[in-house]
């Protein structure tokens, strides 16, 4: 009968200690509170109350940073929202060495979003996201390394800017466009000035094409006979008209 006791005792002690280890997961196994091994993926056995595990998930996560207000290096408050991807390559730094390493990376990166951004002028802000977000990547990074966690990458989602900076940045859009449409315009105007001094070199050495043209002006003016147009015309013409007549 105690054997029997014994035997069961000694099965449910031994069952209780397997753990079943998925890829994504590490196991950190503590013995009598002290650090002991990381457990690989599969199925694996600890002491049943003398050692414990915790998991670890070394997955890439994604933590969401709340949109704050961060002012620049020129006094614009402007409102940023960042999404931070990182994962853990030591699990057991990860465990041992700092108690929420998911909540400690969320509010190192705002930290570090407000000392890049409060260094930083509006334009650059706003130009150069991908320098602003590689900047608090390396100072977020050299500071959760130690914690065994590598930040993969930091994205700046959105950028709001204030009501009246949003209406002082479209009038200086519009600007600019009317800037530009005027200098296309003048452009276009000096083209059109150049052909027509060469047009008028051109006609100049013949005075006979000159009167071509002017004929040719008045034949389009003339094709509505409604209209009634009275031209002076050098004296000339008269000849040339009859010469090209009994041609």
């Amino acid at each position: 009968m105690i054997f029997v006791f014994l035997t069961t005792f000694f099965v449910i002690l031994f069952l209780s200690g397997i753990r079943v280890l998925y890829q994504y997961e590490r196991g950190v196994v503590f013995t009598l509170g002290k650090f002991s091994t990381v457990k690989e993926p599969g199925l694996t056995w600890i002491i049943p109350i003398i050692q414990t595990m915790t998991r670890v998930d070394i997955r890439i996560k994604t933590a969401d940073i709340p949109r704050q207000e961060v002012i620049t290096k020129d006094n614009i408050p402007i409102l940023a929202n960042t999404v931070v991807y990182f994962r853990v390559e030591k699990p057991a730094d990860a465990i041992i060495k700092i108690e929420d390493f998911e909540f400690a990376v969320k509010q190192y990166t705002q930290a570090a979003l407000r000392d890049v951004v409060g260094n930083s002028e509006l334009d650059f802000v706003l130009t150069e996201r991908e320098k602003i977000a590689s900047s608090i990547r390396k100072i977020v990074d050299a500071e959760t390394s130690g914690w065994g966690v590598n930040i993969e990458s930091i994205k700046i989602q959105e950028i709001e800017l204030p009501a009246e900076m949003k209406r002082a940045m479209a009038k200086q859009a519009e600007a600019e466009r009317e800037r530009r449409a005027i200098i296309i315009a003048a452009e276009g105007e000096l083209k059109a000035s150049e052909n027509l001094r060469k047009a008028a070199d051109n006609l100049s050495k013949s005075p006979a094409a000159v009167q071509l043209r002017t004929l040719q002006t008045i034949r389009d003016i003339a094709a509505d006979p409604s209209e009634k147009i009275v031209l002076f015309l050098p004296s000339d013409t008269e000849r040339l008209v009859k010469k090209i007549v009994k041609k």
